[in-house]
This record gives C-alpha cells, structure tokens and sequence, in this order.
C-alpha cells in the first residue's frame, strides 16, 4: 500500500473535547476511526475513547495478516464498544449511559470498506468532486428526505444535534455499511465529526483536498469550518487519506507518501491518543482521575476484546 495520512483534532469553542480519532495500518491494510462523544462530565471522552480503542486494539490483534472479512471486523468492533461503553456506565451506576457517534473505514487490496452509527460522516473524494458520502443518522436528514426541510434550514434547524444512531445507550446502534469499493490513485478519503463537516460546504473541502498537501489541507480546513462554527463551535476532528496506490508497481511519488511494502508482516504502526494524554484533548480530570480512567478504560475494552 501506498497513501499519505493526516489526523487533528480541535476543541473549538468548547471546554472539552469529546472527539476521539485513531488510524492504524499493517502491510495489508489500513484503518481509521473517527468517534464524536455525547454525555455529562467526561463520559462523552470516554465513550468516545472506547469506541476509538476498541476498533484499533481488534485491528493490532488481527491486523498482521489481510482482515477476512472487513464489514464483519467493523460491525463486530463497532457493538463491541458498544457493549464496552454500556458496561462502563454500569460500572459507575450512571442513569443514562454516555453515547457516542463512530465512522470507521478499512482499506486492503485497493478496496475500502466502511460503517458508522451517527453523525460523524465519511466522504471519497475523487478529482476535486464528492463521488459519496455517508448518510447522518439524524433526525434533520430524515427531515430533509421527506422534503420537509430544504439544505438551507438544516444547518440552523433546532433538531440538528439530534441523532438516532450512536453506540452507548439503551438501544442496539444502527450501523451502516458501505459497499465494497474500489480506490483509484489520488483519492481522498476523509473521516470527521460534525464539528468539521457542518462548518464546511463538501465542495469546499473536495477542492480543498484535490491537489494539496494533507498536512497543510486539513488545518486550513479546520480552521475554516472553526470561524464558521462561531463563538459556539464544536469540537472539530478530522482524518484525511490520499490513496497513491495502484495495481501498476509505480514509485512512491515522493518521501512523505507511506509504503507499507517493507513492513515485517508482525508489525502494526498505530496513531492514538491515550486518554487524557493530548493537550487538544481538553479535560478539567486531575493526573490520578486520569490515571485512574485509563486503567477503567482498559479493563472494560479487555472484557469485550475479541
């Protein structure tokens, strides 16, 4: 495999960041995870931590060879957590069980395949156009394919926020699978919570990401859709991958593109943040609440892990 990577994630104007993102990749295949957190104190971080962490730690364990069956490993990931975040919140006796969205998308063999429960969406971008993006499970989008609303009252709807799909809570999530589809050479896929995508047109962001370096794409974007958000703008995250693969043996185009070709086949590289340990992770947990999180977190992913 052949691509370019780029992750950050922001907390906008608000005092935490419940957004959680990770990408992970093998030889064979790469993964990215991006989960916008809902719930009182820091039980939306966390929610959203076990849903990043559980997809990642289920793909390191298995991720040394091909995954066999790519939506099966997303859905089971996906209700692991699920399940992981309801024990957490039974844990601590909590009336209403944290929640939070997740996107998720795997890439092997030139193929992606991807699913998600919310609103935090997935968009392929190929020569600067949307070629498709995931569906918000919301209640504005049921809204506006009623034809109830237009695209212009969405984004000041007062049921914007309001979601049916999430894992956590009292009700099997709602998971969305993708097709299986083919990547050509160049395109971008990008993975990003509602807090980016609501402050930013898509075809702002496909011309955007056509031609530009991620490193520098990405933050302008973030910054973009953080002026637009106001002085109320969400916690903003978003992953953006642009494929460089083929089926042709072609160079790798340059030093920042990621080969995986020379990889040992035991060897996972992982990108995620430890609870509480990235500064754009805002949190008002003292070292030992922190500490002692961590451990609660690792405990309950292990219970689930599979």
């Amino acid at each position: 495999m052949k691509f370019t990577i780029y992750q950050e994630t922001r907390t906008g104007k608000r005092a935490n960041n419940e957004d959680r993102l990770a990408h992970c990749y093998s030889r064979d295949s790469l993964l990215m995870v991006v989960a916008d957190g809902m719930g009182g104190h820091y039980f939306g971080e966390v929610a959203a931590q076990i849903a990043v962490q559980t997809l990642s730690e289920s793909f390191q364990r298995q991720g040394t060879t091909r995954i066999r069956d790519p939506f099966l490993f997303l859905q089971t990931g996906m209700l692991s957590a699920h399940s992981a975040i309801l024990d957490f919140a039974g844990t601590h006796h909590l009336e209403d069980s944290p929640r939070t969205t997740c996107v998720a998308c795997l890439v092997q063999n030139n193929v992606a395949y991807w699913a998600h429960s919310g609103d935090s969406r997935l968009y392929l971008l190929r020569k600067g156009r949307i070629l498709t993006q995931t569906k918000d499970h919301s209640r504005v989008r049921l809204l506006l394919e009623q034809g109830a609303i237009s695209e212009a009252e969405a984004s000041t709807h007062p049921d914007r926020n309001k979601i049916y799909g999430c894992l956590g809570g009292q009700q099997t999530p709602e998971i969305e699978f993708s097709r299986k589809t083919t990547l050509e050479a160049e395109d971008v896929l990008v993975l990003c919570t509602d807090g980016a995508w609501s402050g930013l047109p898509g075809n702002t962001m496909a011309t955007a990401l056509k031609t530009n370096a991620l490193m520098r794409a990405v933050p302008t974007l973030l910054d973009q859709a953080e002026v637009n958000g106001g002085p109320h703008a969400d916690n903003l995250s978003m992953i953006a991958v642009r494929w460089q693969d083929t089926y042709a043996d072609e160079s790798s185009g340059g030093s920042s593109v990621i080969s995986t070709r020379s990889m040992p086949r035991d060897t996972v590289t992982t990108r995620l943040d430890e609870f509480g340990r990235n500064p754009s992770h805002k949190t008002e947990l003292s070292d030992e609440e922190i500490e002692l999180a961590i451990e609660e977190i690792r405990s309950t992913i292990q219970k689930y892990a599979k």
